[in-house]
């Protein structure tokens, strides 16, 4: 039997054939989450105009310190009817147009007005208070890169910069497939010998969040024909994802149907613990997954290689998995032979995360690990981490 893969190698393996889906044009309003595929230039220069930084009066700095009458009082959105002349104030509010003539703004705070004049004590710096044209970003200019996932502010910078739709990283269309006998809906009543299906709803919710759009069949048993059937459905998909059904046992089917629908198998099996019996291949585009049938397997495998790979798709040039660090309140003992995901719930201490392993560290514990939000890397090795070890983690959100 061929060595299994570290990690890095199975990742570097489905990285190599997650290439981005074509990009699509998509509204402002509807572009929250979705990455950038191209760069985003703005419309406009931001400020569009020399604007007041506050509410104040728009002067020559060449008049202060001295008395100005004041002409006219500029609002929001309304320029000043006439240019500033020398010896002149306006009252100009937050944001509105600085008067041609004017190179200074004076806070209501800074003067004295009395009789529509104002008294100035002191000089006054050219430029003071106000927004310089263009002192955001020029027309032109770069606002997000490609690449760049869109939250709030980024969605409000595209917007003041004009833009009304930007070109986004395809959205993949992944189909989930839970196979196995022994599987039955939740809330249906159990025979003995069977068990509520888990992985599917566990993994939509997490391959949503990782923006994809996501068809989720109907469990099959262990029978040929409909493997067969579901399997064939599954890969019209730009990704298939299966749980269950990827070892070596007499039921497990899978991966020979797969081969007989021409999936070309790039590997089968990684050195993780969970998650080592993980397949993964291609058919065309399609990238297909086979994830264990163990619940928490099923959630590691998807954390280190589905959600990079549905990343990559959309464009992403850092697909993850992003590990961050932190910091063991207790010892974890390392294996020889492959490494270790293990769940542990995370805290904010004085000198960064605190990172505490939790009860039940089984595969099928999926209660046990439904208690925690992160988890720690243990390299392979001998020996074990001590308490206060730094290592690397995965948020689970």
């Amino acid at each position: 039997m061929p060595a299994l893969l570290t990690i890095d190698e199975a990742l570097a393996a489905v990285l190599a054939r997650a290439q981005p889906l074509p990009p699509e044009a998509v509204p402002l309003a509807e572009a929250a989450g979705r990455l950038l595929a191209a760069d985003a230039r703005a419309g406009t220069d931001l400020p569009p105009f020399a604007s007041s930084a506050m509410d104040g009066f728009a002067i020559r700095a060449g008049d202060a310190p001295g008395e100005l009458p004041i002409v006219e009082r500029v609002a929001a959105g309304r320029p000043a009817s006439r240019p500033l002349a020398a010896g002149e104030a306006m009252g100009i509010a937050t944001g509105a147009p600085v008067p041609d003539g004017a190179d200074s703004v004076v806070p209501f705070e800074a003067v004295v007005e009395h009789d529509n004049r104002i008294a100035i004590a002191s000089d006054v710096a050219i430029g003071a208070n106000v927004r310089p044209r263009g002192g955001d970003v020029r027309a032109g200019d770069v606002v997000l890169a490609a690449g760049c996932r869109l939250g709030p502010a980024q969605i409000g910078a595209l917007a003041a910069a004009g833009l009304a739709e930007v070109a986004c990283g395809g959205t993949p269309r992944v189909t989930i497939l839970s196979t196995g006998t022994e599987l039955r809906p939740p809330g249906a009543p159990l025979a003995p010998g069977q068990i509520y299906e888990s992985n599917a709803a566990m993994l939509e919710t997490a391959l949503r969040r990782g923006g994809a759009r996501v068809d989720r069949l109907e469990p099959v048993d262990d029978d040929r024909d409909a493997h067969r059937v579901a399997l064939e459905r599954g890969l019209e998909a730009d990704v298939l994802v299966t749980s269950g059904g990827v070892s070596v046992g007499p039921h497990d089917l899978v991966r020979g149907l797969e081969r007989e629908l021409g999936v070309a198998e790039v590997f089968w099996g990684v050195a993780v613990r969970p998650g080592k019996p993980l397949a993964f291949g291609t058919r065309g585009a399609t990238l297909v997954f086979g994830l264990p049938g163990n619940p928490v397997s099923s959630l590691v495998a998807c954390e280190l290689f589905v959600l990079p790979a549905i990343r990559a798709l959309q464009g992403a040039t850092t697909p993850g998995p992003p590990f961050l660090a932190g910091v063991l309140t207790s010892p974890l003992r390392r294996s020889e032979g492959r490494d270790d995901l293990v769940r542990a719930r995370s805290e904010l201490g004085p000198d960064g995360i605190l990172l505490t392993p939790v009860q039940g560290q089984q595969s099928h514990m999926i209660v046990h690990a439904a208690a925690a939000d992160a988890l720690v890397h243990v390299p392979r090795g001998t020996g074990e981490l001590g308490a206060g070890s730094t290592v690397r983690y995965l948020r689970l959100d």
